[in-house]
């Protein structure tokens, strides 16, 4: 059926075989030209230096730039999730360094022993 609505309404023959390949090739051509986001992720240390975060966030910007998500985690060891002040302390000056090519899609929080931020890339 072309329009069911119509009076009377309009239907065209066709082979129905030739309806289903064409069908599957429109579908095939659609999920082809889908965009699929991944998810990368970033590890950081509550003792991590100044320059090494400044390298992990031009990292984070070529994936954030190329349309994926970015995790960023802090993971504590021992008694170092203790002083979890110190990781959202790291976090931010991350995120300071990426703001401008990104949104924080999930806030700093902790999880058992590691603090968690993601990422998304910002729409143009």
């Amino acid at each position: 059926m072309i329009s069911p609505n119509a009076n009377p309404p309009v239907c065209r023959i066709m082979d129905f075989g030739k309806y289903i390949y064409e069908q599957a090739k429109r579908d095939k051509d659609a999920k082809k030209k889908q965009k699929i986001v991944s998810l990368k992720e970033i590890r950081l240390s509550p003792t991590i230096e100044e320059h090494d975060i400044l390298i992990k966030a031009n990292n984070a910007k070529k994936f954030l730039l190329d349309e994926d998500k970015v995790k960023v985690t802090v993971r504590f060891r021992g008694r170092e999730a203790d002083y979890s002040f110190i990781g959202r302390k790291i976090l931010d000056s991350f995120i300071a360094k990426v703001q401008d090519v990104c949104t924080i899609e999930k806030p700093a929080k902790l999880e058992g022993k590691n603090m968690i931020v993601v990422l998304a890339p910002k729409k143009a």
